[in-house]
């Protein structure tokens, strides 16, 4: 905003409409008069719209072959040389990796930590985003358990195995 403070003309008399000031909105240089209000435009998504498309995305990773259920991922101790050979006897080394566990493994998510493309992830925490990265999904039956207890998006439906 510039200009001066100054009345511009006078009040009457002039034929002109009547100004205070020429930093008043109508004026060239004068103020914005409803400026921008910073706010967050973001929308939440449904929750069933959340789990359906987390449906999908297994759906299709399933059908393309891209996950791989185990009966177990323990790890006896902390090494990463361990879970890539373990990785790879599983035929699923190479790409992004996304292994899913029950619950929390210390041991497993200090193993993969430093593992390019391998990423740890709880059941009830998987989201869409991670699946679609993902290039292999890599399920313990657990985990598989503790993703079919979830509630799913109706009743009829069900986490495909």
């Amino acid at each position: 905003v510039s200009g001066t403070g100054r009345k511009p003309w006078r009040q009457k008399g002039t034929g002109r409409a009547r100004a205070g000031s020429r930093r008043s909105p109508q004026f060239a240089g004068g103020g914005v008069v409803f400026g921008p209000q910073p706010r967050s435009h973001a929308q939440r998504l449904p929750r069933q719209m959340k789990r359906l498309a987390l449906r999908g995305a297994l759906t299709g990773k399933f059908g393309d072959g891209a996950v791989k259920v185990v009966e177990d991922l323990a790890m006896d101790e902390i090494k990463t040389k361990v879970l890539i050979e373990h990785l790879g006897a599983l035929g699923v080394a190479g790409g992004h990796v996304l292994v899913v566990a029950p619950s929390r493994d210390e041991s497993l998510e200090l193993s993969a930590r430093n593992v390019p493309g391998v990423d740890v992830i709880l059941a009830d925490s998987l989201n869409v985003v991670d699946v679609l990265r993902a290039d292999t999904l890599l399920f313990t039956r657990a985990a598989v358990e503790a993703m079919r207890a979830l509630p799913a998006a109706t009743e009829a439906e069900e986490v495909p195995a």
